[in-house]
């Protein structure tokens, strides 16, 4: 995963709540064995309609999606981050995520930005009035602005993501840091005890 410290960029307003994780990514996509290619299926269905947002050449391009409270809820597929990696976004800004969606985003390197509503909701405005405006994610100070609107607020994300996310550690790699620990736990275990 790569680190990330800093998102400035436009943004796509998904004005919608409750969006589950078969809306994000359909379950006919749950079939490839790869993690990439999702982004073709991200939100498919409602992609099916022209006017849809996403459809929209104004926000091509915008690694940051602002949607409505509760981002993510449904079954536990990591696919629904795999499909919004895939896509381009780099960060989803919302006042409430389900926390099995915020874990795989934060294991995944996808930065799940939560302020308070009103927050939200101006930022939405912000970016349906003017698709170009930048917003920035700063995750070394765990700041959201929005420059051009005067808006700058702090996101609650705790110092162990915030150190996964700075340096760019998934599992695999966050375990990594720990081998030379794990190498003199295995050289102390006695030999008739099973090896792995």
């Amino acid at each position: 995963m790569d680190a990330v410290r800093e998102i400035i960029s436009r943004a796509v307003p998904l004005d919608r709540s409750d969006v589950d994780t078969d809306q994000i990514i359909p379950s006919e996509w749950l079939k490839r064995v790869e993690r990439t290619g999702f982004g073709e299926g991200l939100f498919s269905e409602w992609r099916e309609r022209s006017d849809f947002v996403l459809n929209q050449s104004r926000h091509d391009g915008a690694e940051i999606l602002v949607a409505g409270p509760n981002f993510g809820t449904g079954s536990s597929r990591e696919h629904a981050v795999w499909a919004l990696q895939d896509y381009g976004f780099r960060a989803v800004i919302s006042s409430r995520f389900a926390d099995i969606f915020r874990n795989n985003a934060l294991k995944g390197g996808l930065v799940p930005v939560i302020v308070p509503q009103p927050v939200v909701e101006r930022i939405m405005r912000a970016v349906e009035d003017d698709p170009s405006i930048e917003i920035v994610v700063d995750v070394v100070d765990r700041r959201v602005a929005v420059p051009s609107i005067d808006l700058d607020e702090p996101f609650d994300l705790d110092d162990h993501h915030q150190h996964r996310l700075l340096n760019g550690l998934d599992d695999i790699a966050l375990t990594v840091t720990h081998a030379d620990t794990i190498t003199a736990f295995e050289a102390r275990r006695p030999s008739y005890l099973p090896c792995t």
